[in-house]
């Protein structure tokens, strides 16, 4: 009888198993909604200031240091590289040997795309063209540009619309998108950047949603500098980009005991770019300096990883 009894529940618990394999499964083969890629910018000290590694040690370090086979470039890593066929050449095989795939190339320090001198504006969109055929040789579907300019809103929003409409044009015969992110100024006011964007009007020119770059006003009146004076709302902002998105900069700087972003609210941010029909790519962007880079890095992948299967 005993021995009747102990098979029967073992049975039972065989079964109760058995019934929850599928969900539990499901549950552990569940996976965000986003793909998720690396931004260089998250190894800026060990590329800068520690000079560890070079951009050609970048898309290995992030697939075999951390599991993520998409990267987006900072050309300031290779900013005399453009039109250097040997360099890329490198650079594509490294990728292909870790099994990596390009997505975009961040440009900064070849001028604003919203000057308001003719003159300056156009020379800026001359300087962005040749990272458009190195986004294009690189395989990149995007490279990530400013739209700052000195004016007011009005002049510099008719400035940037120029500026990104003929760099547009240009890339649009490559299929490369140019997509401005809120960076700062005019660009982190998501009312401005959308009517901006409205105004262009090119399938391929977008935006580049960053969770944490929405200071408005610094007290120096630059748009890195000084000490933000006015924020604006970052929910908001990111709901109002996301329909023009082609991509979302997930920014983290520290985290709680519980390894959430102390800065942003990720289940409510990520719940609206899901809300808004968003399946593209979270670009990881650490910037803290409280945990190591390559901490941050890992713990904002656990983070994406974590809410993007919850919201």
């Amino acid at each position: 009888m005993t021995s009747r009894r102990n098979f029967l529940k073992q049975l039972g618990a065989l079964t109760a198993v058995s019934s929850a394999l599928p969900g539990m499964a499901e549950s552990m083969a569940k996976k965000p909604f986003f793909e998720i890629s690396l931004a260089e910018w998250s190894l800026h000290k060990a590329l800068f200031t520690e000079k560890k590694i070079t951009n050609l040690d970048f898309p290995a370090l992030a697939k075999n240091e951390f599991g993520i086979d998409i990267v987006e470039y900072v050309n300031q890593f290779f900013k005399d590289k453009a039109k250097d066929a040997t360099y890329l050449k490198e650079l594509l095989m490294r990728c292909k040997d870790n099994g990596v795939r390009n997505h975009l190339i961040m440009i900064d320090g070849e001028g604003f795309l919203g000057e308001t001198d003719a003159t300056k504006r156009n020379e800026a969109v001359e300087k962005h063209k040749p990272w458009v055929e190195c986004a294009k040789t690189l395989g990149c579907k995007t490279i990530r540009v400013n739209a700052f300019g000195k004016g007011t809103e009005e002049e510099v929003a008719k400035a940037a619309i120029d500026g990104l409409g003929k760099l547009g044009e240009f890339a649009k015969t490559m299929n490369i998108n140019v997509i401005v992110e809120n960076h700062g100024s005019y660009s982190s006011n998501g009312q401005w950047l959308t009517g901006v964007m409205k105004q262009v009007n090119m399938k391929n020119v977008g935006i580049l949603p960053d969770f944490g770059n929405f200071c408005i006003k610094r007290s120096d009146g630059s748009e890195w500098g000084g000490k933000c004076v006015e924020e604006y709302d970052r929910y908001k902002g990111v709901g109002e980009m996301m329909p023009f998105a082609k991509g979302v900069s997930a920014k983290t700087h520290d985290f709680d005991a519980n390894g959430n972003c102390t800065d942003t609210d990720y289940m409510r941010m990520m719940k609206i770019v899901k809300d808004s029909g968003f399946k593209g790519i979270a670009g990881i962007e650490y910037e803290g300096s409280t945990l190591s880079e390559y901490e941050g890095i890992k713990k904002t992948k656990a983070l994406l990883e974590r809410v993007g299967t919850l919201v």
